[in-house]
């Protein structure tokens, strides 16, 4: 009787008793978890890029060398962790809507395991990245440094598993302040720790690469610490037994589809940069393309911040049988990151003049840049856009959705239209960056359609369901009748 009355949707009188007073409170909380999600974003990403600012300075060889290796780990390691971890999104916001909260600690112990043993055949990938960059044409010195890099680099996979584990488990209870704190001291030690390994013991880049590593097992062991000590985290507190090998098949089935979700999006902007390498005047485009690249993946962490938030709220409210308030933090998380996408796009257009100064001095690059803003603008705000709708892809359980939106909106749309544009059409840079703009708009019409016909009373019942039945299946899209 206590399992039957557990998957009956909770009443939302308090939501339909003031929807203004609901919206305005929901507003202030999407807020509450996305403004200090943006800094955790920002300073966990510049732990693996401010090395390349050290290594500059060392000369071209380096920076080269670990940038190309940066990418490639990026493209086989990382992004797949990343996404992976995004399953957790899933499982641990809905359980804790729903009031279990000792499984968000089973479900974090069963993800760490998994994301472990896919480490394993990615660092045997990384032991022969000399020769596989040797293997497509890299030049030798370069393959060499690049080959060593991502040995050093090695280390750095596993406290990057358990990072991204943590962070959807307390980003589940709404808990980002501890990881803000978290994330800006490792920041803050890493960078006189990276300086001291590469100009004072002259390690060079494996310096740099082993700073990166010590500096992620200094933010677990910092966010261990609070877990351990802190009251709020004790009730999802779980000890290491047989359910926890339970769980592992619960997160391959939202894993999977989660890391194909995100890998498919993160390959076709590295791709696009590697088809500039082949355009004529391959030095101009593939400086343009990559500051484009590099504008929009600062720019992202924002919209990407409020997709947290989406999908903390959205779960949440789904565990606990709460339709009517998930629908609540969809229009606001909305509302926010659509004034968010147009601020940004505005400010970019208006300063796309002076925009390229900040990168180069360049002249030709500079008037590039200029030529490439509207199009820069467009894509800011289809991204924008998309990032809080995968936000709530994440929070629902539709990364299998996700993948086939994402395969067909890059894939069959995008990077096809970036060739046609960018070779055929002789539209260079400025086509092939409009390939990606084609293939968001489809990504974000799709997840729109997707999100707009959702029946949200019938997914609160199916994430209650998979809760408490003892085999959990991702859902499946319930559309209004």
């Amino acid at each position: 009787m206590e399992e039957e009355a557990a998957l009956i949707p909770a009443p939302d009188s308090g939501i339909k008793a003031g929807r203004r007073e609901a919206f305005i409170g929901e507003l202030k909380e999407v807020n509450r978890i996305a403004l200090p999600m943006i800094v955790v974003t920002v300073s966990q990403y510049l732990l693996r890029t401010s090395p390349m600012l050290m290594l500059g300075h060392l000369g071209e060889l380096p920076l080269s060398s670990a940038s190309i290796a940066t990418s490639l780990c990026n493209v086989t390691g990382f992004s797949l962790l990343y996404g992976m971890s995004s399953a957790l999104e899933t499982l641990c916001g809905q359980a804790y809507g729903a009031g279990q909260y000792r499984k968000l600690g089973t479900f974090t112990y069963g993800a760490i395991l998994c994301l472990f043993l896919v480490c394993i055949p990615v660092a045997t990938l990384w032991l022969f990245t000399e020769k596989l960059l040797l293997l497509t044409g890299q030049d030798p010195p370069i393959a060499a440094g690049a080959g060593k890099y991502a040995i050093w680099l090695i280390p750095t996979l596993f406290p990057y598993a358990i990072l991204q584990s943590l962070v959807r488990y307390l980003q589940a209870q709404s808990l980002i302040i501890p990881m803000l704190y978290t994330a800006v001291a490792s920041l803050c030690v890493q960078l006189p720790l990276c300086y001291a390994f590469i100009f004072k013991l002259n390690l060079g880049n494996a310096g740099a690469a082993l700073s990166i590593g010590l500096s992620y097992w200094l933010n677990v062991i910092l966010i261990l610490f609070y877990v351990k000590n802190s009251s709020t985290c004790k009730r999802s507190h779980a000890t290491f037994s047989r359910d926890v090998y339970l769980t592992m098949g619960d997160f391959f089935r939202f894993a999977i589809p989660s890391a194909v979700m995100v890998c498919l999006e993160w390959w076709s902007f590295e791709l696009i940069v590697l088809l500039s390498g082949i355009l004529p005047n391959p030095k101009l485009e593939a400086s343009v393309l990559s500051i484009c690249l590099t504008t929009t993946s600062v720019h992202y962490h924002i919209p990407y911040s409020f997709g947290a938030a989406a999908s903390v709220r959205i779960s949440n409210a789904l565990g606990g049988g709460k339709p009517e308030a998930a629908r609540v933090s969809l229009i606001a998380v909305l509302v926010l990151s659509a004034t968010e996408v147009v601020l940004s796009s505005l400010t970019l257009f208006f300063c796309r003049s002076v925009w390229g100064h900040v990168f180069t001095y360049e002249q030709e690059v500079i008037g590039y840049v200029k030529k490439m803003v509207p199009l820069l603008c467009l894509s800011i705000l289809l991204d924008g856009t998309q990032a809080v709708l995968s936000g709530v892809a994440r929070g629902t359980g539709w990364q299998s959705i996700g993948a086939y939106v994402n395969l067909g909106s890059y894939y069959l749309v995008g990077v096809p239209a970036a060739l046609l544009l960018g070779f055929v059409l002789h539209l260079k840079g400025q086509g092939l960056w409009g390939g990606l703009v084609a293939g968001a708009l489809v990504q974000c019409t799709a997840f729109s359609l997707i999100t707009a016909f959702t029946d949200w009373g019938k997914q609160a019942i199916a994430a209650r369901q998979r809760l408490f039945d003892k085999k959990m299946m991702p859902p499946q899209i319930e559309f209004l009748e």
